[in-house]
């Protein structure tokens, strides 16, 4: 191999660590806006690493440079991006107000996303690519992120209730990061090769309504993400067994 192109080479197994250096980093630019107050900002930049989150592995893929160093590296920036970032940013905005018991339930959240990466680290290579169990971190974070731009636009007459969905939803993030409920990890496209024109008129539509309203719809589609998971879970596969279990009882008979 010539010298140029090891450099080449070496450049390629750069790139991806550098992207996630750069969603690593505007987690933590996410807990330096909070400590000034500014929320929004801080929320933007979590969903920012996020964008940045689910680049890094595809750039490794497409560049053949995936290695064991990158996988450990992006789970520590995914641990600062949206475990601690969220949990402080949630903390600084609503949860101080509520002295050690606002403590325990951002740390709830935040101890449970390391938990959720540390499960994933050592399950990924046994389970199927196609559904993430437990709530994936950075969608909590995202989530996180999106209700707090959300709740910052609610009218005043609710102003009140903030604080406690604010507990409700960082105990609700934790407790399904480390859940067995199944998402979809969107990474066999099946669906969108047999759909192709359907799916391409549903991202239009997503798309518009997020243009429209994206304070509002940005925490409507990560709740409805949410909700997926759970209705996959708990009503389409207990159904599914169901019928399998009847389907072999009639061939045993």
């Amino acid at each position: 191999m010539s010298r140029e192109e090891k450099k080449l080479r070496r450049s390629a197994y750069l790139l991806p660590n550098m992207i996630t250096t750069l969603s690593m980093f505007f987690g933590f630019l996410a807990m330096v806006w909070a400590v000034g107050g500014a929320f929004e900002k801080a929320c933007l930049a979590i969903l920012f690493s996020a964008l940045l989150d689910g680049l890094d592995g595809k750039v490794a893929r497409l560049t053949h440079t995936a290695s064991e160093f990158g996988v450990q590296y992006d789970s520590l920036a995914d641990a600062v991006a949206f475990g601690l970032a969220p949990a402080f940013l949630i903390w600084q905005w609503q949860l101080y107000n509520l002295g050690n018991f606002g403590v325990a339930c951002a740390f709830i959240y935040a101890a449970c996303g390391v938990l959720r990466l540390a499960r994933f680290n050592i399950t990924t290579r046994v389970l199927s690519k196609r559904f993430f169990v437990g709530l994936p971190i950075p969608a909590g974070g995202c989530t996180m992120a999106t209700f707090i731009i959300f709740a910052n636009n609610l009218p005043e007459m609710l102003a009140g209730t903030v604080i406690w969905l604010a507990v409700f939803i960082s105990i609700l993030m934790g407790i399904l990061m480390v859940s067995r409920v199944r998402y979809f990890s969107f990474k066999e496209y099946d669906f969108i090769r047999a759909h192709p024109v359907r799916c391409l008129v549903a991202f239009f539509f997503l798309l518009g309504l997020l243009f429209s309203e994206p304070k509002v719809f940005s925490f409507i589609y990560c709740l409805i993400y949410i909700l997926s998971g759970l209705i996959y879970s708990y009503i389409i596969l207990p159904r599914r067994d169901r019928q399998l279990r009847r389907v072999l009882a009639s061939k045993n008979d």
